[in-house]
C-alpha cells in the first residue's frame, strides 16, 4: 500500500515543467564581469528614462494608475493605435501569460518553432495545455511546418519576429500568409520584443495586419532597445474582445509607478534609440565576420545578438568556460534544444574587441 502524499500538492504538470533560467550574470572572482548573456540594452537606459525614473521616487508611496493611462496615450500616439486595444504587463512575458490564462484549457494546445522563446511554453504548461512543436530546420519558424501542427484544439500559434535565440524573423508576406491560413479561433501572437532593431527591408510590423483582425495580438517589450530590463514593462496590441476579456484577470497595479514613468519618457527619447540602433548595426556585422574569420558558424540576426554554433555541445561548452576565464559572459541555449549553440548580446566596442580577441585565442586551442 503506497501512502498518499502529504501536505498540498500542486496541479497536474506543474512539477514536469523545467523553470526558466536567465542568463548568468556572475563570475566567481570577477568583480564587474561583461555580461553579453541577456540580450540588454549594453548603452543602458537613456538620460530621459532615468531622469523620469528618479522623478517617480517621490511618488512610489502611491499606486499605480491601474490603466497605465499616460503610458497608454504615448505607446498609441508612437505607433498609431487605438488606446483600448492595449494590454499592459510586467515584461511581454505576462502579456503571455494572461493571454494564455485566457484561453487555454486543459487539453488544449499552444503551437511555436522548435527554438521559439521558452516563456510562451511555460504559461501554457501551467494551463494544463500541450505546447507542440514545428520544426525548424533552418533555424527560422516555417510557416507551412507551424501549419501542420495546428488542429482543433489549437488556441494560440505563437512567433517570435526576430526570434531569440537564433536571431532569424518572417518577412512580412510570411507572416501575412499564416495568418490567412489559421482558422478564426486561433490567435496569432507576433513576438516583436526586437522590432527596433530590423533593418531587413522585407520584414514588416504586424500593427497594420492587426489593426483590422480579429485573432492577431503584437507583443512589444521596453527591455531591449530602451533599456529598461529591470523595470519589466512590456505591450500588447489586441483585438478589442481579446484585451477586455484579458483585462478581466489581469492584477490591477500589475505595473509600477516608476516603470511607468520611465516607459513614456524612453519613448520620446530617439536620440537614445537611434544611438542603440547605431552601436547594433555597427558592430554586429563586425563581429559575425571576425568569428566567422575563427572558422565558426554564425547564424544570420536581426536582432542584437548572434547565435554562434559550434561542432559539438562539448566544443561549445568549452567556449564559453574559455571566455567566463576572460571575465566575458554569453549565454548558453541548451535549454532551447541546441546544446551546441552560444548566444552572444551585441556589446560595446571594448566589450565587442575583448569577445573578438578571447575567441582568436580559443580558437587557436
Amino acid at each position: 500500500m503506497t501512502d498518499a502524499p502529504q501536505g498540498p500538492q500542486p496541479k497536474p504538470g506543474i512539477l514536469d515543467i523545467a523553470p526558466y533560467v536567465g542568463g548568468k550574470s556572475s563570475i566567481v572572482g570577477v568583480a564587474e564581469p561583461m555580461k553579453l548573456s541577456s540580450n540588454e540594452n549594453m548603452l543602458g537606459a537613456g538620460e530621459k528614462a532615468r531622469a523620469a525614473y528618479e522623478a517617480a521616487v517621490r511618488n512610489i508611496h502611491v499606486y499605480p494608475d491601474g490603466r497605465a493611462t499616460k503610458l497608454r496615450t504615448a505607446v498609441a500616439q508612437t505607433h498609431g493605435l487605438e488606446p483600448e486595444r492595449l494590454i499592459f504587463g510586467n515584461g511581454s512575458d505576462e502579456v503571455f501569460a494572461l493571454l494564455n490564462q485566457t484561453y487555454l484549457t486543459a487539453g488544449d494546445n499552444i503551437v511555436c518553432g522548435q527554438y521559439g522563446f521558452l516563456a510562451y511554453r511555460i504559461s501554457a504548461k501551467a494551463c494544463e495545455a500541450e505546447v507542440k512543436l514545428a520544426p525548424e530546420p533552418n533555424y527560422k519558424a516555417e510557416v507551412d511546418a507551424l501549419l501542420a501542427q495546428v488542429d482543433e484544439r489549437t488556441k494560440i500559434v505563437y512567433v517570435s519576429n526576430p526570434s531569440n535565440p537564433t536571431g532569424s524573423y518572417n518577412s512580412g508576406e510570411e507572416v501575412r500568409r499564416l495568418h490567412a491560413a489559421l482558422p478564426a479561433h486561433v490567435i496569432l501572437v507576433i513576438d516583436e520584443a526586437y522590432a527596433e532593431y530590423v533593418t531587413e527591408p522585407d520584414w514588416e510590423t504586424a500593427f497594420p495586419l492587426a489593426k483590422d483582425a480579429e485573432n492577431i495580438l503584437v507583443t512589444r517589450t521596453f527591455s531591449k532597445i530602451h533599456g529598461l530590463g529591470g523595470l519589466r514593462i512590456g505591450f500588447g496590441y489586441a483585438p478589442l474582445k481579446v484585451a477586455e476579456a484579458i483585462d478581466r484577470i489581469r492584477l490591477p497595479f500589475n505595473v509600477s509607478v516608476p516603470g511607468l514613468e520611465a516607459a513614456t519618457a524612453a519613448l520620446g527619447d530617439e536620440a537614445h534609440q537611434q544611438a542603440s540602433r547605431e552601436l547594433i548595426a555597427t558592430w554586429k556585422p563586425r563581429l559575425t565576420q571576425a568569428l566567422r574569420g575563427f572558422g565558426l558558424e554564425v547564424l544570420p540576426s536581426a536582432g542584437n545578438f548572434v547565435l554562434v554554433l559550434f561542432e559539438t555541445a562539448e566544443r561549445a561548452a568549452a567556449a564559453s568556460d574559455y571566455l567566463n576565464g576572460k571575465g566575458i559572459i554569453v549565454r548558453p541555449v541548451g535549454g532551447y534544444g541546441l546544446p551546441q549553440g552560444l548566444r552572444i548580446t551585441i556589446g560595446t566596442e571594448d566589450q565587442n574587441r575583448a569577445v573578438i580577441d578571447a575567441f582568436s585565442e580559443f580558437a587557436a586551442t
